[in-house]
């Protein structure tokens, strides 16, 4: 008898479970499957699952093909009941290609190819359907975009929409999902637009899937104009979608606990922030060639600004820009300096100038510090006048930390909240005109 074994969450069951589970049987005589508790998952960074252990295992059940059906509960379990059941065949599904070689030692691992064309008509529980993820743009961040994708419960990578087509095709191949050389193709085939595209055309594409009435997710900087963010978050409200801003740090648990210690008076009065995140760019790439829209304030200022305008709010006094420029005029290293009412703030970015990227966040009673890189704030320190009287908190990230976006937004186009609080459209907006603002300046200057 040849024993297979697979595992996975089987949340809101469709048929791209059914059938990992119809060719998981098919590889042997008899099948086990391990369906995952909500702690573990959450252990493992699985985000937003709808149904309860009982509903997910019984649904595998009514499939006919679970000889056996086991509860995974703790890391390590894979190879303990390989062992225990003398397992012959591992087996899970092509998005996981890799992870488990080590299992190879112990049983045979296959991969099975994912079911590309998951539709968002499938299994509804509680009013909740998977909602189709499409992607506008090839590059780094969209890389990371879908490992993270599959970790949150109700959604589904689709496609990728790209006018060089030929980088379109190589990055479907590469994930398994569809290419369009059509937008409006690509549109029918989505029901939430994640753009990752060149900060340049992001206002264009929002545009375009808002008015045919997609989510809309888009990398930061949302746009480099006030206005064209204005315009876009009114069009998202009479389409009656989301419209969200893709910065990671916004969404992640870490920073979200900051905020509220910062803002629970543990060191009084905020009257300073200081923000830095640098990094040393290969010199070739879009973001030190883009002449016109490439540089380190406008790739890394909306990091550095969110702690500044989460703490300090939207209505500042002024701004003042200082840049080390190369010859063609792109910034290597800008610092930003915000003044407020009762507050003095500092952004600092740099692509060819490299520097302590901390956060600091300064009061009448204390400071809190963040280290490098707090824009994944996991860990962080409140001291106060005694320096031995020291507070210290911590947070999980998991992976990229995408996940928790497009989690959040998930949240909202289920109606689980209707409020933005992470990330408001207002805060976008500010954090466009002060983008606007510096590009402005930048222009001046080279004149």
């Amino acid at each position: 008898m040849v024993k297979v074994i697979t595992y996975g969450t089987f949340d809101l069951f469709h048929e791209g479970h059914y059938n990992i589970l119809k060719r998981a049987k098919a590889l042997g005589d008899y099948l086990i499957v391990g369906v995952t508790s909500e702690e573990y998952d959450l252990t493992r960074g699985k985000l937003n699952v709808v149904d309860s252990l009982v509903t997910r295992i019984e649904n595998v059940k009514k499939t006919g093909f679970a000889d056996k059906i086991i509860v995974e509960e703790s890391q390590g379990q894979k190879f303990r009941d390989i062992k225990k059941y003398d397992v012959d065949i591992f087996t899970v599904g092509s998005d996981w290609i890799g992870v488990f070689d080590y299992l190879q030692d112990y049983c045979k691992v296959v991969y099975l190819d994912r079911t590309r064309d998951i539709s968002s008509t499938m299994l509804r529980v509680k009013e909740t359907s998977i909602q189709r993820i499409g992607i506008i743009g090839t590059g780094r961040i969209a890389n990371r975009f879908v490992p993270e994708a599959v970790l949150v419960s109700g959604v589904n990578t689709r496609c990728v929409y790209n006018p060089h087509v030929e980088s379109a095709k190589k990055f479907a191949d590469k994930w398994g999902i569809d290419a369009y050389e059509n937008i409006e193709d690509f549109f029918k085939a989505s029901d939430i637009v994640y753009i990752a595209s060149p900060h340049e055309t992001h206002y264009s594409y929002i545009k375009q899937a808002l008015a045919h009435g997609r989510h809309v997710l888009c990398e930061k900087p949302m746009c480099l104009n006030r206005e064209q963010v204005e315009e876009l978050f009114e069009l998202a409200r009479k389409k009656n979608v989301i419209l969200f801003e893709g910065i990671k740090t916004a969404y992640c648990p870490g920073f979200a606990k900051l905020l509220g210690i910062a803002c629970s008076g543990s060191i009084g009065s905020i009257r300073g922030v200081e923000a830095c995140f640098t990094k040393l760019e290969d010199t070739n790439r879009r973001e030190l060639t883009d002449i016109e829209y490439g540089g380190s304030f406008t790739e890394l200022g909306s990091y550095c600004l969110l702690p500044i305008i989460k703490l300090f709010g939207q209505e500042y006094r002024a701004v003042r820009f200082e840049s080390i420029n190369d010859e063609n005029g792109i910034d290597l290293y800008t610092k930003a300096h915000i003044q407020y009412k009762n507050g003095l703030a500092t952004a600092v970015c740099g692509l060819g100038v490299k520097s302590e990227g901390r956060l600091l966040i300064s009061g009448t009673e204390g400071y809190i510090i963040v280290e490098a890189p707090w824009w994944k704030t996991s860990y962080f320190e409140v001291h106060h006048e005694n320096p031995d009287d020291i507070e210290r908190f911590s947070d999980r990230f998991l992976g990229d930390g995408l996940r928790y976006e497009i989690c959040d937004m998930l949240s909202m186009i289920n109606g689980e909240t209707t409020k933005d609080f992470k990330l408001t459209s207002g805060e976008s907006k500010t954090m466009a005109g002060i983008m606007e603002r510096f590009l402005a300046e930048r222009d001046v200057r080279k004149t």
